[in-house]
């Protein structure tokens, strides 16, 4: 009877212990996929540090995979894994593209990132070159290599000392406008030329340097916004940017624009770029190029208008961003005589939004989008060019002293 008993609390016991083990082994399943919900996506401006999204996800592709697909299993809301569902793009983007994103860091400088530079733009021209629709990569790629080589210049003229010889050619076309129309009109020239002749001979090494980087947390975050998006198209299509937009990492009009990318229609294909794009340059960016313009006064100011005024996109019959919208200047004789001074550089900066956006779809968008479809064999040549050398063709910034040089001697006035 004893025995019974004791076998009867033997076998209690057991169940107990199993079922105990079985809770604990679901409690330790379900904690396993709970520490990565509802993370905040803390570095998904590339400024807050190097890496990924967040600092407590993994980095390897299997085990976000994985983790991704426990997740869904479970029946877990989109929105609470969306850094999980982040992170695993990025990481398989980053992969393709030969980018090791754990060690990205755009504050280190343009050395330390020239292959992240390369490796990114090379990886925007491959996804145009086997996709034709995915005009916005095809032009990012394009464009990618003036301004990799407008960086290269910056980091170089840091080294040397600041901007050599630019703040002086400013100043000689400010003096160039008084002489030709008087003080008057030359108050009126575009704020960044002011501030250039102005502010340029005190720009520093480390003016530059912060310039640089806030550049380069730039280009990483177009491409940690922009490219998880192309590498879940092309790798799993709609379905899979249905689950970003359901994970509230872009909202309804980014959906519609990839509907449309994915149309086959030419004008539908263009209107889903134009889209993505001005998600590039007002979303991702445009409070960044904000901050930038505004560093120290004078100083960003005359640094972010000068990268626009030696800009020159490697796109097809594109025009330079200093002839897109010159500078003209109506004023009055002292004679009483109508007149407009006309200079040849920007009435524009290309930091601030409105202008940077109507150059865009002014230019770019429209002579992109004729080369894919009018001149391919053209465009297809010019991006299997090594990107290295795509780069190092794209030199601007070193020949700006001789750019303003001769727009001093440029000046004219006419009677209007």
């Amino acid at each position: 009877m004893r025995i019974g008993k004791a076998m009867r609390a033997g076998a209690a016991a057991l169940t107990a212990a199993i079922a105990l083990g079985l809770a604990s082994t679901g409690s330790a399943h379900a904690s396993e996929i709970d520490r990565y919900l509802d993370l905040p996506l803390t570095n998904r401006n590339a400024a807050s540090a190097p890496g990924g999204v967040n600092p407590d996800l993994p980095y390897d592709h299997a085990e976000l995979g994985r983790l991704l697909d426990q997740a869904r299993a479970e029946g877990v809301a989109p929105t609470r894994y969306a850094a999980l569902l982040y992170q695993y793009w990025l990481v398989d983007a980053t992969g393709k593209a030969g980018i090791d994103l754990r060690s990205w860091n755009p504050r280190a400088g343009v050395a330390a990132n020239r292959d992240n530079l390369i490796r990114s733009y090379r990886y925007y021209e491959d996804l145009q070159l086997a996709h034709r629709e995915l005009q916005w990569a095809g032009m990012g790629g394009q464009v990618g290599a003036d301004f990799g080589g407008g960086l290269v210049d910056f980091e170089l003229m840091g080294a040397l000392y600041s901007l050599p010889g630019i703040a002086e050619a400013a100043r000689g076309v400010v003096g160039a406008v008084t002489n030709a129309a008087g003080p008057q009109v030359a108050q009126r020239l575009p704020r960044g030329l002011s501030a250039l002749a102005t502010a340029g001979s005190r720009i520093t090494p480390e003016d530059l340097n912060y310039i640089i980087g806030m550049i380069l947390v730039m280009q990483k975050n177009i491409f940690s916004d922009l490219m998880p998006m192309h590498d879940a198209y092309v790798t799993a299509g709609l379905p899979a940017l249905s689950e970003f937009m359901a994970a509230g990492l872009f909202g309804a009009d980014i959906m519609s624009a990839w509907r449309e990318v994915a149309s086959g229609d030419p004008d539908r294909i263009a209107a889903g770029n134009a889209v993505l794009l001005r998600r590039e340059q007002q979303w991702a960016v445009g409070a960044q190029w904000d901050e930038v313009r505004s560093y120290k006064g004078e100083i960003g100011e005359a640094i972010t208008y000068l990268t626009g005024a030696a800009g020159s996109p490697s796109v097809a019959a594109v025009v330079p961003m200093r002839e897109f919208h010159p500078a003209r200047i109506p004023f009055t004789t002292p004679d009483g005589r109508p007149a407009l001074l006309t200079l040849p550089l920007p009435d524009w900066n290309w930091s601030e939004f409105d202008a940077r956006w109507d150059y865009i779809t002014t230019e770019l968008l429209p002579k992109y989008r004729g080369q894919v479809e009018n001149n391919w064999p053209a465009l297809e040549a010019a991006m299997r060019v090594p990107y290295e050398q795509q780069l190092e063709s794209k030199r601007p910034l070193l020949n700006m002293p001789q750019l303003l040089e001769s727009a001093a001697h440029e000046v004219k006035v006419e009677a209007s």
